[in-house]
């Protein structure tokens, strides 16, 4: 097994806030708790959750746009979580990311050409006429014409202003594109283009993706492997097929029962949980799931639960459900590449 393209060790992130005025002790947000996992070249890493989990967070401390509080991420065996500016500047080039918003992302000012060729510009002077040329490859693999690359943002609908966030991730020719949301300001429609477009050029570039969603539809028929986050952590990862056919922590179970199916003959899993997300400037000792947990005992409160490998590729953090005798893990865990990975695509055609 070749070493992984991305790999996340113990990644933290506390964002302080304002104290009290009698206190000299400055509580902060745990945004993100000692989150580990691993992406190999041509991989989808998924992550899911509900909104104030992490995920976004995870991929701005990924991008290095936000600094960690704690933990390494390492891009081919190089930490850019202790990069300087100029070393972080030339990494730039290995990674990319698609944004929520198509439309904020893009710079209104300029046309769909400039958008795309103006990430090459900064590492490298361009001809008019290599500019053209590089704006109409890319117009072409992301399926838009290349008359296009005249038109400004306000002058695209919302596919066709994603299609070009990602073709302006791609003129880099990156080894990792993260997705965070990418696909959820947009019709059903225009989703399912999206994605068959993504699985087609991992297919042709061999691109790894770390696709971040709250859609469980959109990463199941996309996705690889699976990290569920609950306020901070990771508390199951698993292949995907095998997490939405037998999911084992109880907050993955209640995420696959609230996504609603389409197919009424179809099983749908029991599962309610009751109250409220903690609030992570004060969460809970132990699990910070045993609040809302109907499996919850004493331990729960007290110790935080080690991610434990249960099957072959498959961990979770779960005192009740991780067998005791096994020994606790890293969510590093490998990826084997399916044989044909475009046979995914049929899913959502």
């Amino acid at each position: 097994m070749s070493s992984p393209l991305l790999k996340v060790e113990n990644l933290t992130k506390h964002f302080p806030i304002g104290g009290g005025f009698f206190t000299s002790i400055q509580p902060v947000v745990r945004a993100v708790e000692g989150v580990s996992f691993s992406v190999q070249a041509g991989e989808t890493f998924c992550i899911v959750g509900e909104s104030g989990c992490g995920k976004s967070t995870v991929a701005r401390l990924l991008m290095r746009l936000t600094d960690p509080t704690g933990g390494r991420v390492l891009i081919d065996g190089i930490d850019i979580a202790g990069l300087k500016k100029d070393e972080l500047r030339a990494s730039r080039r290995r990674m990319q990311m698609v944004f929520q918003d198509p439309y904020s992302s893009l710079n209104p000012r300029l046309t769909a050409g400039q958008i795309i060729t103006e990430p090459v510009e900064n590492f490298e002077r361009l001809s008019s006429r290599q500019r053209q040329a590089l704006a109409a490859d890319l117009l072409k693999k992301v399926g838009m014409s290349p008359e296009m690359m005249h038109r400004l943002p306000s002058e695209m609908s919302g596919g066709q202003r994603q299609r070009l966030g990602i073709a302006r991730a791609l003129a880099l020719n990156p080894m990792l594109v993260i997705l965070d949301e990418a696909v959820s300001a947009l019709d059903v429609s225009v989703q399912a283009q999206i994605l068959n477009l993504l699985m087609d050029l991992q297919q042709q570039l061999g691109i790894a993706f770390v696709f971040i969603s709250h859609d469980l539809g959109v990463v199941e028929h996309i996705g690889h492997r699976v990290a569920v986050m609950y306020l901070g952590r990771i508390v199951e990862v698993a292949p995907c097929e095998a997490l939405f056919a037998g999911p084992v922590h109880p907050y993955t179970e209640a995420l696959i029962a609230a996504a609603p199916v389409p197919d009424p003959t179809r099983i749908r899993l029991d599962v309610l949980i009751k109250g409220e997300v903690p609030s992570p400037v004060n969460p809970p000792t132990g699990c910070a799931f045993h609040p809302r947990c109907p499996l919850a005992q004493d331990r729960c409160r007290k110790e935080i639960p080690p991610l434990v490998q249960i099957a072959d590729g498959h961990v979770v953090a779960c005192h009740v459900r991780a067998p005791a005798q096994d020994t606790s893990v890293s969510s590093t865990l490998a990826f084997d590449p399916p044989n044909n990975v475009a046979a995914l695509a049929g899913k959502i055609a």
